[in-house]
């Protein structure tokens, strides 16, 4: 879904590379994702702890800002849905001439039922092209999708652009159903669009205590690679708050652009059986599934084969460390299993048994007592650090590429079918000088076998 929130962008002309705000944990899977899309991200910000969607939006402006320009930023979460994007790219046009003119631009769901679970906006006054200029010969600049040309098609503001009148809170189903019918109410995307110096007038008028914290978490930030690590001790002591109630619930100059293309805010399983295609019976389906008179379910497998008999509105997702098995109606309820996995300390609630790495990934195929058995894929041209380790061994075992060891003193060069044996105690070095991906199976034995056993002497990536 981070692929995807990126690459709905492609059709904009003179994207610049986007700007990601993500926590300091996920950040060499966000890294790969980014990767594998083919869009390298101007900077990876790192959250050492999560203050919500305003602080995180100021220190991405303070970034973009760098430059010495005044950027239109484009703000997107990353777990949306959107079916059209070429209606979605034609809102982003019109939404950058708002924007350009001074407003702070949010995007409202043009609602198709009366949904609780979502926050409202009241459309006002319409913006009929006020105060707009000519867009055609105009580069507006923007955090995420950047230094675009808006089309001529929407060098001035349709009457889908309006003023805001008023956000309001989650409704009951009645006062739902009373949005829902007067027409003037649109679901709150959490999308937003800004020129970078406005969102910062507004969050010094708004909230200045959040801005100065921005400002020396950015300032005492540390650069590493691609990661920009803000200040733990600033950007923890900075308020939390979104950008709706620090800013756009309160300035001014904020205007909604209605939007109608297939959203949908995946927050739960049963969601994606919302927005996905569903066969005769209402099932969707990913990955190896097979079924037998079941109906309206969503079943997902990322390896093994998932049966279904006899199921009605249910979800089940098999993934390699994992099985869920829920009615659709108590998807979201899976927060209960996780606290129980983190009462218990067990490590499915931390990781994942694919976990990435700046050089590839890894990912645990089986482990007891005193062995584990992994799948490691280093990228082309990428290296493991030099290192040890005290209380295990390894064989490697080189089944796809071409593997270049560090053993001791010696170097070797590895190609499929081959293997070796690093014991315990030696320092060592894993390589790939080749041109396609490096895939080996690493058997650890010992007595110990934890991630923390790990001695390095050099690393390429600072670590």
């Amino acid at each position: 879904m981070l692929q995807e929130t990126q690459l709905r962008l492609n059709g904009l002309q003179n994207l610049a590379e986007p700007l990601v705000v993500c926590n300091e944990s996920h950040r060499f899977m966000v890294a790969e994702q980014l990767r594998q899309a083919g869009c390298p991200a101007a900077a990876i910000m790192l959250e050492p702890v999560g203050r919500n969607t305003a602080p995180a939006a100021a220190v991405a402006v303070l970034q973009a800002q760098k430059a010495g320009d005044d950027p239109v930023l484009l703000v997107l979460p990353a777990d949306h849905v959107i079916v059209d994007a070429e209606t979605f790219r034609g809102a982003v046009a019109e939404g950058a001439v708002l924007a350009e003119a001074g407003k702070l631009v949010t995007f409202g769901i043009v609602p198709n039922k009366a949904e609780t679970g979502y926050g409202y906006i009241k459309a006002g006054a319409l913006l009929a092209g006020r105060g707009m200029r000519d867009a055609e010969s105009e580069n507006l600049d923007s955090g995420c999708a950047s230094d675009f040309r808006v089309p001529r098609t929407a060098s001035r503001v349709t009457d889908t652009a309006y003023e805001v009148e008023t956000f309001v809170e989650k409704p009951d189903a009645a006062t739902a159903e009373e949005y829902l019918a007067s027409g003037d109410y649109y679901w709150n995307s959490g999308m937003f669009m800004f020129r970078a110096s406005r969102y910062l007038e507004e969050l010094e008028k708004f909230a200045p205590e959040m801005l100065a914290c921005c400002r020396e978490a950015l300032d005492k930030a540390q650069r590493d690679l691609d990661f920009v690590r803000l200040d733990a001790d600033a950007f923890g002591a900075c308020p939390k708050d979104s950008i709706d109630y620090a800013v756009m619930e309160k300035t001014a100059d904020a205007a909604v652009i209605s939007l109608d293309a297939g959203w949908s805010d995946v927050g739960s399983w049963s969601a994606l059986w919302e927005v996905g295609q569903a066969d005769g019976a209402g099932n969707v389906m990913r990955g190896d599934v097979l079924t037998h008179d079941s109906r309206n379910c969503y079943l997902h497998s990322t390896g093994r084969m998932v049966a279904a008999v006899g199921l009605e509105d249910h979800v089940v997702v098999e993934t390699a460390d994992a099985v869920l098995v829920a009615r659709r109606d108590r998807a979201q309820d899976v927060k209960a299993i996780v606290e129980q996995l983190k009462e218990q300390g067990r490590g499915e609630a931390l990781l994942h048994r694919r976990v990435n790495r700046p050089w590839g990934s890894y990912e645990s195929i089986d482990h007891s007592e005193r062995f584990q058995v992994k799948r490691i894929t280093v990228n082309s041209g990428a290296s493991l650090s030099l290192q040890m380790h005290h209380h295990r061994a390894e064989h490697w075992i080189v089944v796809k590429g071409t593997a270049r060891i560090t053993r001791g003193d010696e170097t070797l060069v590895l190609s499929e079918n081959q293997s070796t044996y690093i014991p315990l105690g030696v320092q060592h070095r894993l390589e790939n000088p080749g041109l396609i991906p490096l895939e080996l199976i690493e058997v650890q034995s010992g007595a110990y076998l934890g991630e923390d056993d790990i001695v390095r002497f050099d690393d390429k990536y600072g670590r």
